[in-house]
C-alpha cells in the first residue's frame, strides 16, 4: 500500500490505473461500496487501483473555525484503503489553489495528468471544482474527451435514509456507538500516542492509557466500555473515560483508557482506541471513595457488555 501525494509525479507502475475518489471521512459503508467497485474493476482489467481523498478536508478550509469532525486520520485511511484492495493512497492537498480549480482542470490536470488515471469512480453525489460547479455528469462529460471513462455509485442507504458521515458524527455525539459501529462496519477508532498525565489513576487502582482528541469528533462525553488495539497486534478490553475530568481541577479533555489486566507501560506508543458501548455521562464526585466505587461498578458493566460481543476478527 502506496502513499502518493499530488505534488510529485506518480510511479510509472501505478499510472493508467483507477482511481476511487471522494472525501472518505469515516471510510463507511458507502465509501466502501465505491472503492469495491474502483477495486473490482481495477481487478478485471489488470489495472492498478488508486484511492483519492483529499487534505485537509474540504470544509476545514472554507470554515477553519470549525469544531472538530474528523472520524478518521489519514494513517487509518491508509490502512482501510488496503485492506479494501487498493494499491496506492493519493492526497490531494486541499487548499487556496486546488478550491479555484475549475472542473475541467481538475479532471485534465490532476485525475489524468498527475494520478494518470483511465477510469474513475465516484459516489452519485460528489462534486468538485470552483463553487462546486463539477458533477458526476460534468465529471464524465469532460472524462469522455479525453479518454477517461467513469462510474457513479448510487448511495448506500438502509431503512433510515442514505449512510453518510453526517449520520455517524451524530451517532457518536449521541452516545449511540452500536449505530456508529454498523454504518462503519467496525467500531469507531481514535488514535493517538499515549502521553504522560498527572498520574492520578494509578493512585486510586486505575492507571490509564492518555490520547489527546486532536481534530477528531468529539463524541458524548462519558464512560465507554472500549477496547484498544495495541502496537503490537494485541487487542485489550477496558473501560474509558473521554471529557474533561469534572471531578479534577482544571478541567482537561483527554480520553482516558484503563485496559484490564494490564500492567505493561505505553507511554510515547501508538494506540486505537475502539469506543464499543457507551456507559454513562460523565459525573462529579464529592469524594475519590466516590469515584472509586463508581469506576468499579463501571468496569464491571464494561466487561459484561464487551464479553456479550461476538469473538474478535
Amino acid at each position: 500500500m502506496e502513499r502518493l501525494t499530488c505534488d510529485v509525479p506518480i510511479p510509472d507502475h501505478l499510472r493508467g490505473g483507477v482511481v476511487a475518489l471522494g472525501n472518505f471521512d469515516g471510510f463507511h459503508r458507502g465509501h466502501q461500496a465505491v472503492v469495491g467497485a474502483a477495486v473490482a474493476h481495477g481487478r478485471a482489467h489488470d489495472k492498478p487501483v488508486l484511492v483519492a481523498s483529499f487534505d485537509p478536508h474540504p470544509v476545514r478550509h472554507f470554515r477553519p473555525d470549525a469544531p472538530p469532525f474528523r472520524l478518521t486520520t489519514l494513517d487509518q485511511r491508509a490502512r482501510l484503503f488496503g485492506e479494501a484492495g487498493a494499491d496506492a493512497m493519493l492526497v490531494f492537498r486541499f487548499d487556496e489553489v486546488l478550491a479555484n480549480v475549475s472542473p475541467e482542470t481538475f479532471v485534465t490536470d490532476y485525475l489524468i495528468g498527475r494520478a494518470g488515471a483511465t477510469h474513475v469512480v465516484t459516489g452519485e453525489d460528489f462534486t468538485f471544482g470552483k463553487g462546486k460547479a463539477g458533477n458526476v455528469a460534468v465529471l464524465a462529460d469532460i472524462g469522455a474527451k479525453h479518454g477517461l471513462t467513469t462510474q457513479a455509485i448510487a448511495p448506500l442507504s438502509d431503512a433510515i435514509g442514505p449512510v453518510s458521515s453526517s449520520r455517524i458524527r451524530a451517532a457518536l455525539q449521541s452516545g449511540e456507538c452500536e449505530e456508529a459501529t454498523r454504518l462503519l462496519t467496525r467500531p469507531y477508532r481514535i488514535e493517538g500516542k499515549v502521553q504522560h498525565g498527572d498520574k492520578l489513576g494509578r493512585t486510586i487502582g486505575f492507571p490509564t492509557a492518555n490520547i489527546a482528541m486532536g481534530n477528531y469528533l468529539r463524541p458524548r462525553y462519558g464512560i465507554y466500555a472500549i477496547r484498544a488495539r495495541l502496537d503490537d497486534g494485541r487487542v485489550i478490553d477496558g473501560a474509558a473515560n473521554l471529557g474533561i475530568r469534572p471531578t479534577f481541577d482544571p478541567p482537561k479533555e483527554l480520553l482516558e483508557a484503563y485496559l484490564f489486566d494490564f500492567a505493561e507501560s505505553l507511554y510515547d506508543r501508538t494506540v486505537e482506541i475502539e469506543l464499543i458501548s457507551f456507559l454513562r455521562p460523565e459525573a462529579k464526585f464529592d469524594s475519590l471513595d466516590a469515584l472509586v466505587a463508581q469506576m468499579d461498578a463501571d468496569c464491571i458493566e464494561a466487561k459484561a457488555r464487551l464479553a456479550a460481543l461476538p469473538p474478535i476478527n
